[in-house]
């Protein structure tokens, strides 16, 4: 079997070398590309590969801009955001803007590990192409965004929520703050509703 591709886009050498190793020690059968920038990961691979990680500031081109390229050239693959700025609202941008997860760069080795397994198995569970537009005028949900909304909507804490999906509490804050935004509205109980009103959860 072919190791799987991961593309990470870097425009700090050291943080490449030493996140490609972590990911080369951490996991089996994965080949790491590196770039340095978008253009030269688009020139790094013919193929589209497993998942991109992708740090959200780089040098010439915004790191959500980016995202929203890579998107469109490959929107079966999922793009991991990594950001030494993990805010929530950082992180609300970045998955409003259809990233699959975010990792801060303070994140431990296996905390890093565990997302970007988590996001490959998710995947391999529900496409990403399934977003799910339920009725016309709901907002697209990436299958994340519907995992974040169906546990919130069972009254769970973001730590619990946190601690189900295997990410940071920063990152399912971020969730939330994207779903509310997305939904149009401004409290879980009201996420709740509006997800029941529109189909989005049983």
């Amino acid at each position: 079997m072919a190791p799987l591709q991961l593309l990470l886009i870097d425009d700090h050498a050291l943080f490449r070398s030493g996140l490609r190793l972590v990911l080369l020690q951490g996991m089996a059968d994965v080949e790491v590309l590196e770039a340095a920038s978008l253009e030269q990961a688009v020139r790094t691979t013919d193929e589209p590969p497993a998942l991109v990680l992708l740090d959200i500031q780089l040098q010439g081109v915004n790191g959500l801009e980016g995202l929203g390229l890579l998107r469109q050239r490959w929107p079966q693959v999922p793009v991991v955001m990594l950001s030494s700025i993990a805010t929530p609202d950082t992180i609300a941008q970045a998955l409003a803007r259809g990233a699959a997860a975010f990792v801060s760069k303070g994140d431990t080795p296996d905390q890093i590990i565990a997302v970007i397994r988590h996001t490959l198995a998710h995947l391999q569970q529900l496409p990403l192409a399934s977003s799910v537009p339920i009725k016309p005028g709901v907002p697209r949900l990436t299958p994340r965004q519907c995992e974040v909304l169906d546990l919130l909507c069972q009254g769970l804490p973001n730590k619990l929520i946190a601690r189900r999906l295997q990410v940071s509490e920063f990152t399912v804050r971020g969730h939330v703050q994207a779903v509310l935004g997305l939904l149009g509205v401004n409290s879980r109980s009201q996420a709740t509703f509006a997800a029941r009103q529109n189909g989005l959860i049983g």
